[in-house]
């Protein structure tokens, strides 16, 4: 399964937030967030990237599902606009670690919510 054991939910990560942020608030998030957010995912979950993308994607990720933001998520379409700056920071980051595998289970999972 996924290599988090370097990440508590001290650290601010954990699947079970992750998972439940993206389930209550993809739609409302928009595609382009949760995109976003499922391809760092996946990335972390490859055996291959290593620690410290691990930890710059886990770093983005507890800031996605944390209950308090620079910019409220409550607030439609705004609201998410700092939560997708720290993915896209975080994917320009790891790019090298997304590739066409992870683009295609996030496109998976997110066609789930959006189609």
């Amino acid at each position: 399964m996924s290599d988090n054991s370097n990440h508590s939910e001290a650290d601010g990560y954990s699947d079970e937030g992750f998972w439940h942020k993206v389930k209550l608030f993809a739609k409302k998030a928009g595609m382009e967030v949760i995109d976003k957010a499922l391809c760092l995912y996946y990335a972390a979950q490859r055996p291959d990237t290593p620690k410290w993308a691990k930890t710059v994607i886990f770093g983005a990720l507890a800031y996605f599902i944390a209950p308090i933001d620079a910019i409220p998520d409550l607030t439609p379409v705004v609201g998410f606009s700092d939560d997708l700056g720290a993915l896209a920071a975080a994917l320009a980051m790891v790019s090298m670690y997304i590739d066409d595998s992870v683009k295609s289970q996030a496109a998976e999972k997110s066609a789930a919510w959006f189609d």
